[in-house]
């Protein structure tokens, strides 16, 4: 991954080389992590940051992070920062924030022109559900699972509804708007954008009181949270692309999260009935933390396919980000034909979902 800042290209390796040599020892004179053991955590396709584990003997483990991409401002990073701290001194089961030693929750170090944005947080109790090979807790239904997804994501919600920020974090159509998408998508994907601005025109007449929109996590799925596989408690991190939007969308991310756990059966109609009853559980934990009108949850499936256009756009920023050519494999041509037809439910319910190359579609090329 690179990106430009004017003439000068910074890349990931890069960023990397400069943390061991100069960044590292910068980072723990100021959070005070001397004597801990600093290492890196491999990067994932589209990460933003470069991530190190700080760990030291009769000490809490903690996350540091180092953000170099040019695209998020110090009034951004603050919001994101200023959101998880209000979170956890309220309740919200999240990984907490780690002042500095000036007392700062972000940290501006400057090294040849550049600024690294730089925080540090606890690590989170447990690990991942995928770490523990999507086994969860032994002699427990996987229904506690669900439930608690629902309970936390709910805990957050109410959280927020009560958060007034001191700095600001962009709102949804701050990004997501018809400048973006002609800048992303392709000219010969016309169907696909006039699917997008439909989308976007439809949310601009939706409601955005304090009991639907607010301050949401944005990417809520198990890549982003631990689990703590003795009490089956979840903390939730990486509140990177947190952003004001209607609480629907992180629930439909949810609701998105569920299909790996029945993917395989080749009966639809199965398929359909566990989703219900999965989603139902889900919601039980999740109303009992916070409200959830009727009118907003009929508004599932358009939320999924605001979650589908989401991850569309997200795909092709990164290949721009990595400098590919515009080019959709299977899994994105499946997403690009789900939005230009209007199949709901990422057509999980639908002839054109395969069991032998699930979420998969012809090859093609834009």
């Amino acid at each position: 991954m690179f990106v430009r800042r004017g003439e000068i290209v910074i890349h990931y390796n890069e960023v990397v080389a400069i943390g061991d040599t100069y960044l590292l020892t910068v980072v723990s004179e100021t959070f005070g992590l001397e004597g801990y053991e600093i290492q890196r955590i491999p990067a994932h396709d589209g990460g933003r940051n470069v991530v190190y584990t700080c760990e030291k003997e009769g000490e809490s483990a903690k996350i540091l992070r180092i953000a170099f991409l040019p695209d998020r401002s110090r009034e951004d990073f603050l919001g994101e920062v200023e959101f998880v701290r209000y979170l956890f001194e309220h309740g919200g089961s999240v990984s907490n924030v780690i002042s500095s030693r000036k007392g700062n929750l972000l940290e501006e170090i400057p090294y040849n022109n550049h600024i690294f944005f730089v925080c540090l947080f606890e690590k989170a109790k447990g690990k991942l559900l995928v770490e523990n090979n999507y086994r969860y807790r032994e002699g427990v239904p996987i229904t506690e699972y669900y439930y608690n997804c629902g309970k936390t994501l709910g805990r957050l919600h109410q959280i927020s509804k009560g958060y007034t920020p001191v700095h600001h974090r962009y709102s949804f159509f701050d990004k997501y708007n018809t400048e973006y998408i002609d800048k992303l998508i392709p000219n010969s994907l016309s169907l696909l954008k006039e699917k997008m601005v439909g989308l976007l025109d439809t949310l601009q007449g939706l409601d955005r009181d304090q009991e639907t929109f607010g301050m949401l996590h944005f990417d809520y799925n198990d890549g982003n949270y631990s689990i703590d596989f003795n009490t089956g408690q979840i903390t939730v991190y990486d509140f990177d692309n947190s952003c004001f939007g209607w609480y629907m969308f992180d629930l439909a991310s949810i609701w998105g999260n569920g299909v790996g756990w029945i993917q395989f059966e080749p009966d639809a109609s199965k398929r359909k009935e566990f989703m219900d009853d999965y989603f139902e559980t889900v919601l039980e934990g999740y109303r009992s933390e916070t409200n959830l009108e009727e009118s907003m949850l009929e508004k599932l499936p358009l939320f999924i396919q605001v979650n589908l256009m989401e991850n569309i756009l997200g795909r092709f920023e990164d290949m721009g980000n990595n400098c590919k050519e515009p080019e959709c494999y299977e899994e994105l041509s499946y997403l690009i034909k789900c939005l230009e037809e209007d199949i709901p439910y990422i057509g999980f319910f639908h002839e054109i979902y395969s069991i032998e190359d699930p979420f998969e579609y012809e090859k093609r090329n834009i």
